[in-house]
């Protein structure tokens, strides 16, 4: 049975599935259950990529723009065809919306430029972080915010971690969990910083001098009720109920040139309606090997600059939404009105989170048209103007 969609945007190193799907048969995790999506550009060669998934003898199919016009079409929801930005890493979100019109059971998200560690089982281990139920550390600081990176002794702190969350202190206690929707890996070789961490650690080149290695991580995680964290989709697996409250902002295809934080912004989302729903996302292993590109520093910076400020805020905003909801739709609703109707005109490129209000009322009406019913408690929209 064909369960998990793994989902991969990419441009360049596609053939990185390949280690996958050895890691898989490796450890003998049964290929059979995996889809791979492909979401590339078309400038890109898409026979290239179909080709290697077939001589993979695995299940997959490639979109790039002109294919997922088409599907929009097919599935008709043409006119939510705004909600995937054009070359932008929130093209994951193609691949929440193949997921729900196929009733795959789960998602997984690699990034193009990572591995999976050859001892370490890629999949299975995800799988049971999924279906944990027993003990674990969980984390609290006393800014409301966990760093996934609290057990090196780097002191780093991880892409949009806010920086006024910085110099926290850390508690942790074990706590039961049996419920997890959604299974973070973390990363070694080049930390997923943002650029002006990357400046501060004296590296031009967009990837850090500090390496992370196994031991810079302990034991597996979960960050407090009430509590927030980066959540970085490079490795990252997840229940398909999640999908109403874990779009993927349209980032860098929008007039304030806001990017670079979809997943971080999402992560967001995700964390608060667990929190709402009593659930929990779990981080650790597995580990994947992140090997990004040399690039320059200041590049990243002029792609994250215009969303700093925003950053610092939109966990506040979100803090308070959706308390009496019931599903991950109901929290994702009021967060979007929370967004979508707020004054922020005191912050950098305020109005850009009420454009993300409107897209994400979106996203909940494009569901549901996709699987009619399926949002059924929640009231429709009208989708924004691209």
């Amino acid at each position: 049975m064909t369960d998990i969609c793994v989902v991969v945007p990419t441009i360049r190193e596609y053939e990185c599935i390949e280690a996958y799907v050895e890691n898989a048969r490796r450890h003998g995790f049964d290929t059979d259950r995996l889809s791979f999506v492909l979401v590339t550009e078309d400038f890109c060669d898409t026979d290239e990529m179909a080709a290697l998934i077939d001589d993979l003898g695995v299940d997959g199919e490639v979109f790039d723009g002109s294919r997922r016009t088409e599907w929009f079409e097919r599935q008709g929801v043409s006119e939510y065809d705004h909600l995937i930005p054009e070359a932008s890493h929130a093209q994951t979100s193609f691949g929440l919306l193949y997921m729900w019109a196929n009733d795959f059971e789960y998602g997984v998200f690699i990034d193009d430029d990572t591995l999976p560690h050859d001892d370490v089982d890629f999949f299975g281990t995800h799988m049971r972080n999924l279906d944990h139920d027993g003990e674990i550390e969980q984390v609290r600081s006393d800014e409301e915010w966990v760093n996934v990176l609290y057990q090196s002794d780097h002191d780093l702190y991880p892409r949009g971690y806010p920086y006024a969350a910085m110099d926290e202190t850390v508690e942790t206690e074990a706590a039961h969990v049996d419920e997890v929707v959604a299974s973070q890996g973390l990363w070694t070789n080049v930390p997923d910083l943002d650029a002006v961490r990357i400046l501060m650690d004296g590296d031009l080149q967009g990837q850090a001098q500090t390496r992370t290695t196994s031991e810079d991580y302990g034991t597996d995680f979960v960050a407090a009720p009430g509590q927030y964290l980066t959540v970085c989709s490079m490795n990252l697996a997840f229940r398909r109920e999640v999908i109403p409250a874990f779009y993927q902002l349209p980032m860098d295809d929008n007039r304030w040139d806001v990017g670079r934080f979809d997943d971080i912004w999402s992560g967001l989302f995700l964390k608060r309606a667990a929190d709402v729903l009593g659930k929990q996302v779990y981080n650790g292993d597995p580990l994947c090997e992140h090997n990004k590109a040399p690039r320059s520093t200041f590049s990243d910076l002029t792609n994250e600059v215009h969303g700093l400020e925003l950053n610092e805020h939109v966990w506040e905003i979100v803090d308070d939404a959706g308390d009496d909801a019931e599903s991950y739709a109901g929290v994702f609703r009021a967060m979007a009105q929370a967004l979508a109707e707020g004054d922020f005109d005191d912050w950098e490129n305020g109005p850009f989170l009420n454009y993300c209000g409107e897209y994400m009322l979106d996203w909940l009406s494009c569901l549901d048209e996709i699987d009619p019913g399926s949002l059924s408690d929640e009231p429709t929209a009208v989708p924004a103007d691209d």
